[in-house]
């Protein structure tokens, strides 16, 4: 369908890190004023030595990132049948905890006017139609997100951007780079190449569709479901968590997928057999739902 994440840029990221003979995400082309890091540093959550002091190319204390995706029950305006949606992307700290509303970069109320007056429309067009707010407007979801998660992501301070630090770049950079990675991560079509559809009344095993996401990914994958509210738990797919070490900084470092949850980290809550549930429409019944 024209406009889904099964579109060319989706496959690119992919055949590009194939290509790269790494199962790293690096489809992102970084903006100039970023911090430069050498190739060679340490991963994070992999440091064989402790932090001291502020490190611009080594994400800590928060190294271990979640790029994480709804599966919305309702098709969006704009949207399209088979959109997973981005809901954020998270800096956890290494044993699977985490920090929230931090300061290692100010919090921010103007998302919106922040990417405009950097000149990315498009970025904000890309974040309209997949970075949605299940209620309320986006600009909301954005700012929660952004003085949530990324105030505790230390590479996005203004002392790592020198004297090239406008107030404001730490946000492109954090919601191109968000965006950059949900790119290459195109869930339904990874489901779907493994027979695993929307139905109304089919149940898929958990194992199965944790099994597909890991190996499309390269890494691990926590899943989370909500109930069906017919007496059943945590029975219908509804988010899928997808893990990763950084080497280097947030803005131009390596997403290396995480082979490992961390001792807390495995926030799985979904019963061993799930539905995937096709999307509603407004007024009408769900997408493929038998009548």
């Amino acid at each position: 369908m024209a406009g889904s994440l099964r579109s060319l840029f989706a496959h690119a990221g992919n055949l590009f890190s194939q290509l790269a003979g790494t199962s790293s995400a690096t489809f992102y082309e970084p903006l100039s004023a970023a911090p430069s890091c050498p190739i060679d540093g340490p991963m994070s959550c992999h440091n064989n030595t402790p932090i001291t002091g502020d490190s611009c190319c080594f994400v800590h204390p928060g190294g271990r990132i979640l790029l994480t995706q709804f599966w919305d029950q309702q098709v969006h305006a704009g949207g399209a049948e088979e959109d997973w949606t981005l809901h954020g992307l998270w800096p956890d700290l290494c044993d699977g905890t985490y920090d929230q509303f931090c300061h290692m970069t100010p919090q921010f109320n103007n998302i919106t006017a922040i990417l405009e007056h950097h000149g990315q429309h498009e970025l904000l067009d890309f974040m309209n139609r997949y970075w949605l707010a299940s209620y309320g407007p986006n600009s909301r979801l954005w700012e929660h997100e952004y003085n949530k998660h990324a105030t505790c992501i230390n590479t996005l301070a203004a002392s790592c951007y020198g004297d090239n630090h406008v107030p404001g770049i730490e946000v492109v950079d954090y919601f191109t780079r968000a965006a950059a990675l949900f790119r290459t991560l195109d869930t339904y079509y990874a489901l779907e190449k493994a027979g695993i559809v929307p139905h109304s009344r089919r149940h898929y095993p958990l194992a199965d569709i944790q099994k597909t996401l890991q190996a499309y990914s390269g890494g691990r994958v926590v899943l989370r479901c909500g109930s069906s509210g017919r007496g059943s738990r945590n029975d219908v797919l509804h988010e899928a968590w997808y893990v990763y070490f950084v080497k280097g900084s947030l803005q131009t470092g390596q997403f290396v997928p995480a082979q490992e949850l961390g001792r807390e980290g495995d926030a799985g809550n979904c019963a061993p057999w799930v539905k995937y549930l096709p999307k509603k429409k407004k007024g009408h019944a769900a997408v493929g739902e038998d009548l």
